[in-house]
Formats: structure tokens, sequence, C-alpha cells
């Protein structure tokens, strides 16, 4: 592991570990952990129910539940939070829902505005640093289940977002626990990172979603006066930057694309956190680099910081090519038990 992390001090053994994922032979290159697990490995099965929930300002999101949805024998809900252009149907989101109910965990994902296959209603959509619907959401899912203990998992931007929530809110009461993997943890260092060599190719895949999802907003909704170009221009933005310049700042009531990182980004947040919380990442992870890494003195005491040299992007693949198996869904498991309603956590 980088010098940077020996984890000499009583200190950093506190906050900053040395993961215990270890990379097969066959998997140690970086975007075979990203890629396999998106690409090749099989998704588990998994029954879903779809509701809609209703925002203040009359928008909606796309909340699904992992089947069956009760409250009988549960150990608690874990909420999970998709990352960029994801889903309920990410290789990340799919899978661990599916381990947490085989485990007594009722499971729930809120898709942010105009994910999930529904474009929404109002210009606003989401990025890194929206907080205010996974607020309102959460708030929705305490009324509905007041006696039952939750914790939450955000993945890429979902964890993102889920640190900021809980660094700007850290009295909050809605979780008992939350895990964060894969992390962009300075905005703009990931901006600038994933726009070099191969991480590219990431890139425009995610851009070329996020495109196609603004220009069919752009043919039901007027954007004029919203964001400073049109729908041709929108079709030609080049990286994250162009897109997070003219569209995500504008639209969302920030000056530019650097005002959006330095507010949004999770480095700031996580010195305030109160809520016990894993944060699982590799150095390797092709969508940023090593700069975007928190330093001891960055973190508060709830949080614990967990790298590996090696695991890619939401990848941390194990086992054999003809039986992979994902680390954190154990690791993620195991942090979440003492929280459960079946070891004494009371509400």
């Amino acid at each position: 592991m980088n010098d940077k992390y020996k984890f000499a001090t009583e200190a950093n053994k506190n906050r900053i570990k040395r993961s215990d994922f270890k990379a097969p032979f066959w998997a140690k290159n970086r975007h075979v952990q990203t890629l396999w697990p998106r690409f090749i490995q099989r998704r588990r099965p998994l029954a879903l129910r779809v509701e809609k929930l209703k925002l203040p300002d009359s928008d909606s999101v796309k909340v699904v539940w992992g089947q069956p949805e009760s409250q009988e024998n549960n150990k608690g809900i874990a909420v999970l939070f998709h990352g960029l252009e994801g889903s309920v149907k990410s290789h990340y989101a799919n899978d661990l829902m599916a381990e947490l109910q085989s485990q007594g965990w009722q499971t729930v994902l809120m898709h942010f505005r105009g994910c999930g296959g529904e474009l929404n209603t109002t210009p606003r959509a989401y990025h890194s640093g929206e907080t205010e619907d996974a607020s309102y959401f959460m708030a929705w899912l305490d009324k509905k289940f007041p006696d039952l203990p939750k914790v939450a998992i955000g993945f890429s931007l979902g964890a993102n977002m889920l640190l900021k929530f809980l660094g700007e809110t850290p009295a909050q009461k809605f979780l008992k626990a939350a895990v964060a993997v894969s992390t962009p943890f300075k905005l703009a260092e990931c901006a600038d990172s994933i726009n070099h060599g191969f991480s590219k190719v990431y890139q425009r895949y995610l851009l070329k979603s996020m495109v196609k999802t603004l220009r069919s907003k752009m043919r039901l909704i007027d954007y004029k006066g919203l964001i400073p170009i049109d729908d041709k221009k929108v079709a030609k933005l080049a990286n994250f930057r162009d897109f997070d310049q003219n569209v995500t700042a504008p639209l969302h009531g920030f000056a530019d694309a650097e005002d959006y990182y330095q507010k949004c980004s999770a480095i700031s947040f996580l010195k305030h956190i109160e809520t016990p919380t894993l944060v699982l990442h590799s150095i390797d992870d092709p969508f940023m680099n090593e700069a975007v890494l928190p330093k001891e003195h960055e973190l508060s005491d709830a949080v614990q910081l967990e790298l590996s040299d090696t695991g890619g992007h939401v990848g941390f693949l194990q086992g054999t090519p003809w039986k992979p198996n994902i680390w954190f869904h154990k690791r993620i498991s195991d942090f979440i038990a003492p929280f459960s309603i079946h070891k004494g956590v009371k509400e």
C-alpha cells in the first residue's frame, strides 16, 4: 500500500485502516474490477415493488422495495442510494439488496430524480450534493416505520451525497449507521481525473446517458433562461466539467462548476459526521486518483475509512472467474449487524 497510508500511528488505526480486501490474481487490474461485476457477473434474483414518492415541489422519485415488504421479523431497514446514472438494476444495488434481504433486512432504494427509467417532471435534476430529496425520503420512511432501526448505504455519487447529508445534519435521527462505497470525495479532482487515459471511456459512457436524459426532458420542458445552452450544444458537451459548468451549476443555483464542486464535495463534511460511518475505498479507483483521499484530520471520530490497493470503482471482486463474489457484501453486513433490532439496539 502507498507509503502515505502505512497506518503507523494509533490515531490512524482509529480512523484510517487497511482493508481486508485482496483481489484474486485474475482480477488485480482496476478495470477488470470495475467492469466485470457490471457486464459479466450474473445478477442475483430479486423481487421488487415500486412506489412513487411525491416530493414537496410536486415532482416525484421512484422508490423500490425489496419484497416482501413486512415489519415482521425484520432486522431493520437498509436504505440504498445509487451512483451517477444508476438505478436499482445497477449491479451493486441489485446484488446487495438481494444479499441483505436474505439476511432479514428490509431493503429500499430511492432513485434520484429522473433515474430508474422515468423522466421527472421539473427541470431540476440530481447531483452529488443534492440532499433535500434524500432527507425528505428518510423522514417519510421514518414516519412509515418508526420502530425499525435504519441504516444507509451509498455508492459513488450516492456515497458523496450520503456523507454530505450526514455532515451537514450531524444531529440527524433517521439513521443508526451508514456505509459509503467508492466516494468521489473531491469532485473537481474527480472531474479532471476521469478526463484522462482509459478512464475517459467511463466518462463517455455516463455522459452519453446524462445528455440523452437532458435532451429528452428539453423536448417536454422549456429550459430557456435556466441553462445557457440549447439542445444542439448540449449534445456536444465533451466531459463532466463541461456538463457541470453549463447544466448542473446553473440549474441548481451554483455560480459555476467550481462553486458546485467546492460546496458539494464530501471531503468538507466528513469531520462533522456523528453517525457511525464506514467508508470503503480502493486507491486504484479509475474514476479518480489518490489526491481525493481524506487525511486522518479530515475525518471525525465516527468515520472509519478502510483503504485497499485494488478494487476498482464499486468493484471489490473476489472468488474465481466461474464463481465470483463481491467482498463488500459481507463487510457491509458485518458493519451494520450491531445496529439490527435483534441486537438490542433501541430506537
